[in-house]
């Protein structure tokens, strides 16, 4: 670990965290992120135009003054207000902006950063003080450029928070709750892990992201109505990634884009169905809106497993699958009324979906325990209970979200 501190080693790295009626929180987040282990990096708080007093309480705690800030405005950009530092901490930059949302506050932070790397994260959430270091060390792996790096997310909900830090790690008291922990496990211990390895990751969460700032500026930035390409998207994370990696093809430069399982982000996920619908519904649309932007590269053998692997497997399975799955519903259910419904073979196949989905989920949580033991055993033995039941969970999400796609397609 002490040999990652060797001056030039790693790259240097600009954290950018938007920030939006972040009041109550916003100053535990910040001491959080100053206290990174990392032996290059600036943090840069983009205050999104909040409605509240974030912008009051960062000024009066750090103590920080308006200041002539300098910077080349690479990428369009809502209105920069202001830029707020204090001297004797010439790691943390405030930056008060116009509202434009979270991609357009990423773009001004790009702007205003100093560094090599920009890293991406949401305020509200909770960075491991190692995590950043396990996250760029990945860089030092391969001899080929990587624009993008991506991080690990545990659900923060059933943890004990103090200062800043994680006391003690637990699952979540909520149901709704335990089932996502489930999901997140498994879609990135298994799911990003295998994409990472075959070198067609296309999805990096947007609460914890590693970019090369060079490649981001030259794609654009992320996709907003005031940027290069002058259009919105909910899915500014993924589309990125698309993008750079659409653009590494384009230009004939190898690239890989890496993920770290060990290097931990703990946001908060909902606990109710009201919130988890909203938010899964957003993240289907953005898929949508990202495939239809570039869907040039969809079965295109110019752009190797991005265009032949990645792109038709989140086509065929992420924005098909709800569909398709409705009409087999519908289908089994009118074989049965009609008498034509083998229920040996229907059975049988039920089984074998829930036991492979079970399987799954329990190697996710095997890769997630084996350098370091996350859960207690009471709390390992509730997840592989609740793992069992997941199938109900992950049937009824999917069933939702194709339902309010559906209901989006007919009114449009």
């Amino acid at each position: 670990m002490s040999l990652l501190f060797k001056k030039n080693l790693l790259p240097s790295i600009s954290v950018i965290a938007p920030a939006y009626n972040e009041e109550k929180t916003i100053i535990e987040s910040v001491n959080s992120l100053l206290n990174l282990k990392y032996p290059d990096y600036e943090l840069i708080i983009v205050n999104d135009g909040s409605k509240d007093n974030t912008l009051g309480v960062l000024i009066k705690y750090f103590d920080l003054t308006r200041v002539d800030y300098i910077y080349d405005c690479k990428i369009n950009t809502k209105p920069v207000r202001g830029v707020y530092m204090n001297k004797s901490m010439p790691k943390l930059v405030v930056v008060d902006k116009e509202n434009g949302g979270k991609a357009d506050s990423l773009n001004a932070g790009i702007n205003i950063s100093k560094k090599e790397y920009f890293c991406g994260i949401d305020a509200d959430s909770l960075l491991e003080d190692d995590a950043l270091l396990k996250l760029a060390s990945l860089t030092l792996d391969t001899s080929i450029e990587t624009p993008a790096l991506g991080g690990n997310i545990f659900p923060i909900n059933g943890c004990t928070i103090e200062r800043g830090m994680i006391k003690n790690i637990g699952i979540p008291r909520s149901r709704l709750a335990r089932f996502q922990t489930i999901e997140y496990i498994r879609a990135f211990m298994a799911g990003r892990l295998g994409w990472a390895w075959m070198n067609s990751l296309l999805i990096i969460s947007g609460a914890f992201g590693l970019f090369r700032k060079e490649r981001v500026i030259h794609a654009g930035g992320y996709l907003t109505s005031s940027g290069k390409y002058a259009k919105d998207t909910v899915g500014e994370d993924m589309e990125l990634v698309v993008r750079i990696s659409r653009l590494m093809r384009e230009v004939g430069q190898k690239y890989r884009i890496c993920y770290a399982f060990n290097a931990n982000c703990w946001p908060e996920v909902p606990e109710d169905v009201k919130s988890l619908k909203k938010q899964r519904y957003r993240w289907h649309r953005g898929l949508i809106d990202t495939l239809y932007f570039h869907k040039k590269l969809l079965f295109n053998p110019r752009y190797g497993r991005l265009g032949v692997i990645a792109m038709p497997y989140f086509f065929l399975f992420e924005i098909m699958g709800p569909l398709i799955e409705i009409q087999g519903y519908v289908m089994v259910v009118a074989a049965f009324l009609l008498g034509l419904l083998n229920t040996e073979i229907a059975l049988l196949l039920f089984v074998s979906n829930v036991l492979m989905g079970v399987f799954i989920s329990l190697s996710s949580l095997l890769i997630a325990e084996k350098d370091m033991n996350y859960f207690k055993l009471k709390d390992i033995t509730l997840l592989i209970i609740f793992y069992i039941g997941k199938f109900r969970f992950t049937t009824n999400v999917k069933l939702m979200a194709g339902w309010r796609l559906f209901k989006h397609a007919k009114k449009a």
